[in-house]
């Protein structure tokens, strides 16, 4: 009875632990494995360096990446961090740039 008094301590760290830190992480693995398992041609998508682009080409283990115009890239599907692929629910340029630098008054003017 005293002994397994004694492991109540340990398998309760062990289970917060497992709470805490193990599920959450394992349950973003599965996330962002299905996010590069869904990865098609015109998905907008930043790289975990920050890098975004526009899928190309797709392959079983890598993507192609068009960066600027006319450069494209060939990265591993793990590379990818985030994808964007609604452009409609995006706000339009004109709704969050709603102050245009050439309307504002010069500082002579506010004076």
């Amino acid at each position: 009875m005293k002994d397994a008094a004694s492991l109540l301590p340990i398998v309760a760290i062990a289970a917060i632990f497992w709470l805490l830190i193990i599920r959450p992480a394992s349950r973003q693995r599965k996330e962002a494995a299905s996010l590069q398992a869904a990865l098609t041609v015109g998905d907008d998508v930043m790289l975990t360096s920050g890098i975004f682009g526009t899928v190309t080409a797709e392959a079983d283990d890598h993507l192609e990446l068009e960066i600027a115009p006319g450069v494209v890239i060939r990265v591993v599907r793990g590379a990818v961090a985030s994808v964007r692929r609604d452009a409609e629910s995006a706000p339009d340029a004109s709704e969050t740039d709603s102050h245009d630098l050439t309307d504002r008054p010069d500082d002579e003017e506010e004076r």
